[in-house]
């Protein structure tokens, strides 16, 4: 059986090769006689679960050791109040906003600290990105938080900004949820960076959380214990129970992403050729046709979220209808934007994105 192909923005595909192993796995892991979900967080079967994890992600995104990484949980939306209860001191901090979840970001930020604007792309509709050279950042600021894809605008920054070189020595926390593990990350530029998993490395509950050591012990004595990156990076993310199936399911993904190939390279650098494959071959699609657009500055387009219009939106049932059929699923665009979007995560291969094409261009070619 030929699975249909799930564009869906998250929670978003799995590896088929991730789901058939947990399946085996469902009701005796390694021979321990219990499934996953049922042992105990402390317990030896799921400390070896978690650490073989945490040290796969390491590996797998060349992360420093000067770098904490937390399971927590709460998504991306919770690490908006989370961040500046941990870093903010209750002092100032600049926000980049560029999209619907920096301005999320920084609207939840203002219970907890002085919000500032450094920069924003809002007049323009989201549809690019300020030049760093023009961002305004105070020399008081406690950190600078970018959203470094945005997953309903479909906006990406290709490269991370260096507030060293911006006179500013800050620490740069990232919003990398919808593109982490795409791409390499320069972690000499970042002092923070979170992501829910439930886009790119696993199922919903799970949050990981990549923190330099430097920037622990900060927390605002209002922040709950639970979130409190010190004490859960003491406690090794078991300081409450984690999300132990996710962070299962998420080491199967990271097991998966360092096996894979692409043109003689492996693992992350691997997923970015691909990636970069398929986002090329999907806009290519949507640049040469009569019928279909993106509004996006062609120098900050994602790679991860492709968002798209028919100029003849009243054609939209139609293209959904015809696309469900042929098993393209989820390509609904967010509901604050309208249109289409097309996820086409880590994995989703390019056979789904050729399929979308070859459709995209039949319904084109019937519609004229």
């Amino acid at each position: 059986m030929i699975r249909p192909f799930n564009f869906s923005a998250g929670p978003a595909r799995l590896p088929e090769e991730v789901l058939r192993q947990a399946a085996a796995d469902m009701l005796d892991w390694n021979g321990s006689g219990m499934s996953v979900m049922e042992m105990s967080h402390r317990g030896k079967e799921f400390i070896s679960i978690y650490e073989n994890a945490q040290s796969d992600f390491r590996e797998l995104m060349s992360i420093p050791e000067d770098f904490k990484i937390l399971f927590m949980q709460g998504g991306g939306l919770a690490e908006n109040a989370i961040v500046p209860l941990n870093l903010s001191a209750g002092g100032s901090v600049d926000f980049v906003v560029t999209g619907s979840w920096s301005e999320k970001s920084h609207q939840e930020a203002r219970r907890y600290c002085d919000v500032r604007i450094a920069a924003s792309s809002r007049g323009g509709g989201f549809t690019s990105l300020p030049e760093p050279t023009s961002w305004e950042i105070g020399s008081d600021t406690r950190y600078v938080h970018v959203c470094t894809n945005e997953t309903i605008h479909g906006v990406e920054f290709h490269q991370l900004p260096d507030l060293k070189a911006l006179g500013s020595e800050a620490p740069l926390v990232i919003d990398f949820s919808s593109h982490v593990a795409s791409r390499p990350v320069d972690w000499s530029k970042v002092g923070l960076a979170f992501a829910g998993a439930q886009k790119n490395l696993g199922p919903a509950g799970l949050t990981l959380v990549v923190v330099r050591e430097e920037l622990l012990g900060h927390a605002l004595p209002a922040c709950p214990s639970a979130f409190d990156y010190q004490i859960v990076a003491d406690h090794h993310s078991m300081y409450n129970t984690p999300p132990t199936y996710a962070i299962y399911i998420a080491g199967l993904v990271f097991k998966w992403l360092k096996a894979q190939t692409e043109d003689q390279t492996t693992g992350i650098a691997a997923m970015e050729k691909r990636n970069v494959k398929k986002a090329q071959l999907l806009y290519d699609a949507i640049d040469n046709s009569q019928l279909y657009r993106n509004g996006v500055d062609r120098n900050c387009r994602s790679r991860m979220n492709v968002p798209f219009q028919l100029l003849d939106e009243s054609r939209n049932d139609a293209f959904l209808a015809g696309a469900k059929v042929r098993s393209l699923l989820q390509l609904k665009g967010h509901k604050s934007v309208g249109g289409m979007r097309a996820s086409i995560y880590n994995a989703m291969p390019v056979a789904g994105v050729q399929a979308l094409v070859d459709y995209m261009r039949e319904f084109e070619k019937e519609n004229a």
